[in-house]
């Protein structure tokens, strides 16, 4: 045992790397992306710390040439989930009363090795299975898990060293245990950073995980795995079972050793996970933590007073960087008839500059849809909006799903404020646009506000500081990540905590010691250092 008093290494945001051309980055990611594409790897689960191959196989294939297989990954049943559960409750009991620096050491680890060896290998594996740019792989697998790693061990020391007032005689302390019982992380295929955080933090804090990675994301997540048993994490505290979402989901749901759910993905099924586990809360030693982030229809709202150039750049990248398969892509817009001739002509001539291609050609600034599933629900909102007499196709709506599943990013003009495609989710690289009448500013933010079920981001564009205070206020309900003069994607671990609510989630904010706070249950502990030794109070004696 130490007798110190431990300070972490200061986190800081881990900076982007350019990859520009001739640069010893650029060289390393090609040439990982290139041994990386000629693999077809064997994914098992992993449980207690032994590989387990089930049988029950399917492959992991590459979206941008979807005849490519990646990987064969063995997918988990309810035995497996039973097998994850008793790793969990074998390590639980080492891993929970481990220092919390020996702790905190295995996850700055992991952030330098991903910082540093592994940093090519998790860019490639997230470029190839799930189709991003060289910059969308670097800004999420390396930069965003980093930070995430970095950040949560000196949230974890704050959390520890917010302790309460003690008056003379009495020593008052709090301890933050973790929870009893194992935490369910779901993760989705959109962000590797999600997907190396989602099962981490709750670990940090001293609770056992079983991981259930998206099918479409297998690929980096093994490659998460593999680098969290480098950096030195004990078998058993993280147990990586990939299946079907129910298979794997109904038995952890129904398992008495619940503790709590970290997920991030649709709506829909949080909102299913949200009922089976009222269902079993019965079954529970105590009430489970439930923590989600689910959908969004993100909004960019331009005021008169906007600058032309800047709101056309945030809307381009907002919409459309990652193929618009981020939960916070700007997929709606409002835009004042007074700047809309400006903003269609200059927004339509950018995007048909946009190339859309494989993520190995570097002078892509789009790739593919993550599977056929997305190109087909996406192309049908486009689909919709050319057979609607209220909307147009003023860029795009071409997509191809001959070789990988290629759409074009696409731009549609609306009359109606209702219309499918500005209220519904899409996940894809589809912007609408209302165009509204300046003179009613104030109709046009309550269309906003009330359009959508979701308030996960937005954004105001403005040069006047009374409309972005006005504006700011009247849309106070529908982001928990709100920008101004700034697209609403983008946020950053230590400087932008991320999360929204209404059906966006429960608006924990990943990236800070909010989160952590939702991993633990907090005993406080008094003691007294003189106890009195009669039963009698003051005022009982006589006059």
């Amino acid at each position: 045992m130490s007798h110190a008093r431990f300070r972490v290494p200061p986190a800081h945001n881990e900076p982007n790397l350019d990859y520009a051309p001739r640069s010893a980055a650029r060289a390393e990611l090609k040439a990982r992306l290139a041994s990386l594409a000629a693999e077809r790897l064997d994914v098992p689960l992993l449980i207690g710390g032994k590989e387990i191959r089930s049988g029950d196989l399917a492959n992991s294939s590459c979206p941008h040439r979807h005849s490519q297989v990646l990987a064969t990954f063995h997918q988990g049943k309810a035995e497996h989930v039973e097998l994850a559960a008793k790793a969990c409750r074998e390590a639980s009991h080492d891993w929970s009363n481990m220092a919390w620096q020996d702790r905190a050491a295995i996850f700055l680890k992991a952030a330098e090795l991903l910082a540093g060896p592994w940093r090519a290998t998790l860019n490639a594996a997230t470029m190839l299975g799930q189709s991003k740019t060289a910059f969308q792989a670097e800004i999420d697998a390396a930069c965003e898990l980093i930070d995430f790693w970095r950040f949560n061990a000196q949230f974890m020391l704050e959390l520890y060293d917010d302790q309460p007032l003690s008056p003379s005689g009495v020593w008052n302390r709090l301890e933050q245990r973790p929870l009893e019982g194992f935490v369910f992380a779901v993760t989705p295929f959109n962000f590797t950073s999600i997907a190396g955080n989602l099962p981490t933090s709750p670990a940090l804090m001293g609770n056992t995980v079983i991981w259930k990675p998206a099918s479409t994301a297998i690929f980096s997540g093994w490659f998460i795995m593999k680098l969290l048993e480098e950096a030195g994490l004990p078998p058993g505290v993280i147990n990586f079972v990939p299946g079907a979402g129910r298979a794997i989901g109904d038995p952890a749901f129904a398992h008495p050793d619940f503790a709590g759910v970290h997920f991030t993905g649709s709506t829909g099924v949080f909102n299913g996970m949200w009922e089976t586990i009222g269902k079993n809360v019965g079954k529970y030693k105590g009430y489970p933590r439930i923590v989600g982030e689910t959908g969004g229809k993100d909004f960019v709202f331009a005021h008169a007073s906007a600058d032309v150039d800047a709101l056309v750049v945030a809307l381009l990248r907002g919409a459309f960087e990652y193929q618009g398969q981020k939960c916070s892509a700007a997929s709606r817009a409002y835009v004042p008839r007074s700047l809309w001739a400006q903003v269609r002509d200059r927004l339509v001539a950018e995007v048909k500059q946009i190339k859309v291609g494989p993520s190995e050609d570097f002078s892509c600034f789009m790739n593919a849809v993550i599977d056929q599933k997305a190109f087909r629900d996406i192309t049908g909102y486009i689909a919709h909006a050319k057979s609607s007499s209220d909307s147009k196709i003023l860029a795009g709506g071409e997509s191809d799903s001959r070789e990988g599943w290629f759409i074009q990013p696409t731009v549609i003009e609306t009359s109606n404020p209702r219309a499918k495609t500005m209220c519904e989710e899409i996940f894809g690289p589809v912007l609408t646009i209302q165009v509204y009448d300046d003179g009613k500013l104030d109709d046009a933010l309550a269309t906003c506000d009330t359009a959508s079920p979701y308030a996960l981001t937005g954004a105001v564009f403005a040069q006047d500081r009374r409309a972005i205070a006005h504006i700011a206020h009247a849309l106070r309900n529908t982001a928990g990540n709100f920008y101004v003069n700034d697209k609403p994607t983008g946020a950053v671990v230590g400087q932008q905590p991320f999360g929204g609510g209404r059906a966006s989630g429960t608006n924990d904010k990943a990236g800070s010691k909010q989160n952590l706070l939702r991993w633990v249950s907090t005993r406080t502990i008094k003691e007294n250092f003189v106890p009195p030794k009669s039963w009698r109070y003051p005022f009982m004696q006589a006059e």
